[in-house]
């Protein structure tokens, strides 16, 4: 009713106006979505001229703004869902709020609900693909397999609930800076990280198919590899960055000699890129590695190790020293909060050895395990047991 046009194509016919009336300074100092106009700056006085200069630009196109629903000189800002600041971009806490207090989906309508909205932070969310994979199967019932809701997929329900509270503020990218691409194949999925100077920008994962999951782990890591560049296409397109990897093969992909029509089609869609593959063993990779890890760990039934019947014991040992169990809580929060020390299958770890408490009285049986056994004695220094 407010649109002099009418409402045939309103909101695509309004959003090219904005778009053509803001075109010189578009994404130079001013978002524009339908009706949200986002003016960013870096100093106060940048941000004086460009505020006189976006309502001059709606006086000159006789467009107002309603002045209740404007905010300046803000330093943190909800735009579109999103809380941005100097820190990065974060999840609006209100749409947390939301989903906390969602209410437990009774019918396929509630479940496609709940995956909308969390599906539209999954960036912020690590390994999104196999913690709403359980949730996700819902969407196929049908007559031959009706709607039920289980304890497995209440789990992965209460998981999503968990992990938007607990997400990471994203750094801005910085197309002065490389970008780094931080990927890793398990055996249900791919878990990637879009990354600069050490910080992520965004998480991507998504999980297998049944014909998927049955092919080689190289196909799996070059598949990761793939989808993650196209993924962030305008991110990468037209300029060199790196890719990280824990398998030492891949390195040399493109020096090889492909041998199945597969494995053609996947190196033809990097065509174009200009980037560099660098190998990390699975302990080093850790934002991207550590996902898989510890969703995925449990369905590994073919790897022998010794194992001991206490680690629980060991572990509350470790939750009752203050400094540990600090460290703990702070990599739960952030992996890489304390390097080299890193969660594994909910346990901590230093350099990829065990860390045990400095009063653990499990340290003696342990030490005549690994050093003493036959089993253990071969192993020497490489015996993961840390300090």
């Amino acid at each position: 009713m407010v649109m002099s046009f009418g409402l045939t194509n309103a909101p695509t016919t309004f959003q090219a106006t904005m778009n053509d009336i803001f075109r010189p300074v578009l994404r130079k100092h001013v978002l524009v979505f339908y009706d949200d106009i986002l003016v960013f700056c870096s100093t106060w006085q940048e941000h004086l001229a460009h505020v006189r200069r976006t309502f001059s630009t709606l006086r000159h196109h006789q467009l107002v703004v309603n002045q209740k629903k404007c905010s300046f000189g803000a330093t943190r800002v909800s735009y579109l869902g999103h809380t941005i600041s100097a820190d990065g971009v974060a999840m609006d806490t209100d749409k947390i709020q939301a989903v906390l207090h969602w209410r437990t989906p009774s019918s396929l309508r509630d479940v496609r609900g709940f995956l909308g909205l969390t599906g539209y932070y999954r960036r912020f969310i690590k390994d999104y693909g196999g913690l709403a994979r359980p949730v996700t199967q819902l969407l196929k019932s049908s007559e031959d397999s009706p709607f039920s809701w289980s304890a497995a997929v209440m789990a992965a329900f209460a998981a999503l609930q968990s992990a938007l509270v607990q997400a990471l503020v994203l750094s801005m990218p910085d197309f002065k800076q490389t970008f780094i691409v931080e990927c890793d194949a398990s055996g249900t999925g791919i878990d990637v990280v879009l990354m600069q100077t050490g910080r992520p920008i965004a998480y991507y994962s998504r999980a297998f198919s049944t014909a998927i999951r049955s092919r080689s782990a190289y196909e799996k890591e070059l598949m990761a590899l793939v989808l993650a560049v196209q993924h962030w296409r305008p991110y990468l397109l037209g300029r060199p960055f790196v890719v990280r990897t824990d398998h030492h093969s891949l390195r040399y992909f493109l020096q090889q000699k492909i041998v199945t029509p597969a494995q053609q089609l996947w190196v033809a869609k990097l065509l174009g890129y200009n980037f560099t593959i660098e190998f990390r063993p699975g302990k080093t990779n850790r934002a991207a590695d550590a996902l898989s890890r510890i969703q995925h760990a449990p369905k590994l039934t073919a790897i022998s190790r010794p194992v001991w019947d206490d680690a629980t014991t060991i572990q509350q040992d470790v939750d009752r020293e203050p400094r540990l169990a600090d460290i703990r809580r702070a990599l739960l929060a952030n992996p890489t909060a304390h390097h080299p020390y890193s969660l594994i299958g909910g346990r901590l770890f230093l350099r990829g050895r065990l860390v045990l408490s400095a009063t653990s009285s499990s340290i003696p049986r342990l030490l005549a395990e690994f050093y003493s056994t036959p089993s253990g004695a071969t192993q020497g220094r490489s015996a993961p047991i840390g300090a």
